[in-house]
């Protein structure tokens, strides 16, 4: 990066972008009910939710491919100013349909804000300073997580659902001058190879995965032919997306990054670890409101202690990681999760509400111990020219391991709960199901980050 660069106000600028992507995950869920009320279409309403998950994650990696091709600024520009018009229109939006339109526009751009913000992070540090700076942008996901519900149920009781998506406007605009004016990046303007063809199969491949996966015991049945033809189509285009990328000039996603054993193990945790997260903060307020009675209040507080000692985590392994071991710290967040799994497969119906707040913390707190030095690795595993898409890479497998294990344990959870009006009995059973195939999960997990090598090894391996 250029001597010119102000990182003070780049960094803000990134912090914003990074805020407004993660606030838009939990802030709609909140106007559910008048969305449905003004706009009509219940029947669409879930495509809101997985229009984005799906957009987000099919374009993820082709930005972060771009980032290398094109330099970082003018993808993140791009990112912002789709994500800003997507909010706008959403905003604007007379009818389901074009919410759900709209809302894939939206989310195309925050599929550049996420892996570009962490990569330029990563141009901008090295070394400690990498770790500390992860550290902090880790905890912009649990602030967004505490502000959302607060700013959603504010603007839609006292102004309008609408201003959940027109207050990404100011925010946005902010978040581009700063990047805008003070991001001053030297890059090599040659002309590119761009992988047409490896975008076009893998967009195919993981469309239909993901439509399957999102659909799959709702909308489509698990044993349907329906079914079998999404996962066929993914299949095939996946097996010539690899094919493609083993000759284009400039690949995609270059599969020397899957010969690279820091990143293969990272890439794993990711999708081991969010898939046991994302399962936590569904199943929990369920557990404490259907089995054990409490009201919605309690049961979303209930996700608080995880997104408190995440951060918290994050912060403290970011700053001393680098002391401790980059591997004893992410092996040291492995042994924390499976032990907060130990305790969630034990619960029983009468088990006192404050063991879940133990559950939730510890599992954030190993969460956070965990995720900052994959980051980390990831970043520092590459050189500068591979780091855009190693990053957002890495950032679809998580999320993939988060939407595979909510559809897992959500086949799971209907295997044993048949109807709205199931026993108690039938959820506990459930439930319980789900934590022990979380658990199981969990050791998995601490098994694959042994297999990282060690702490030497790894800062033998970083390239600045």
């Amino acid at each position: 990066m250029a001597k010119r660069t102000n990182v003070r106000w780049v960094v803000a600028g990134l912090l914003i972008a990074l805020f407004i992507g993660a606030l838009d995950v939990t802030v709609v869920s909140t106007a559910t009910k008048h969305i449905i009320a003004d706009l009509k279409g219940t029947s669409l309403f879930s495509w809101v939710f997985t229009i984005y998950t799906l957009t987000t994650c099919v374009t993820t990696p082709i930005f972060g491919k771009l980032t290398d091709l094109f330099g970082r600024k003018i993808v993140f520009l791009i990112g912002i100013v789709l994500f800003i018009l997507g909010s706008v229109l959403c905003g604007f939006a007379h009818s389901m349909t074009a919410l759900i339109f709209y809302r894939a526009i939206q989310g195309i751009g925050a599929g550049a804000l996420n892996p570009v913000c962490f990569t330029i992070v990563a141009d901008l540090f090295t070394g400690e300073k990498r770790g500390r700076m992860m550290g902090v942008f880790a905890s912009v996901w649990s602030i967004a997580g505490l502000f959302g519900p607060l700013v959603g149920g504010y603007f839609v009781d006292q102004v309008s659902w609408r201003w959940i998506f027109f207050i990404n406007l100011p925010l946005g605009v902010l978040s581009l001058l700063f990047v805008a004016t003070c991001l001053h990046e030297k890059f090599d303007r040659q002309r590119k190879s761009i992988d047409y063809a490896g975008a076009a199969t893998f967009t195919v491949a993981i469309t239909a995965l993901l439509y399957a996966i999102l659909s799959g015991g709702e909308k489509i049945a698990w044993n349907s032919a329906a079914m079998f033809a999404l996962l066929a189509v993914s299949f095939v285009f996946l097996i010539m997306f690899f094919w493609i990328e083993a000759k284009a000039k400039e690949p995609m996603i270059p599969l020397s990054l899957f010969r690279n054993r820091v990143m293969n193990v990272s890439n794993l945790s990711g999708f081991l670890s969010f898939a046991i997260s994302s399962g936590v903060t569904i199943y929990a307020p369920l557990w404490i409101q259907s089995i054990q009675g409490h009201t919605a209040t309690q049961s979303g507080l209930l996700v608080m202690p995880m997104t408190l000692a995440w951060p918290l985590a994050a912060n403290l392994v970011g700053r001393y990681m680098y002391r401790l071991g980059i591997k004893a710290s992410v092996v040291f967040g492995a042994i924390v999760v499976l032990g907060g799994s130990v305790w969630l497969a034990t619960l029983g119906a009468a088990s006192p509400y404050w063991y879940w707040i133990g559950i939730m913390a510890i599992i954030g707190f190993g969460m956070g111990f965990c995720s900052t030095p994959a980051t980390v690795m990831v970043q520092s595993a590459v050189g500068f020219e591979s780091r855009g898409v190693a990053m957002s890479t890495n950032s679809l497998i998580r999320s993939m391991g988060q939407t595979i294990g909510v559809a897992v344990f959500g086949t799971i959870f209907n295997h044993y709960v048949l109807s709205d009006a199931a026993p108690a009995a039938d959820l506990v059973d459930g439930m319980h199901a789900i934590f022990a195939l979380m658990l199981a999960i969990a050791a998995v997990h601490l098994l694959a980050v042994v297999f990282l090598p060690r702490h030497k090894k790894v800062m033998a391996g970083q390239v600045s």
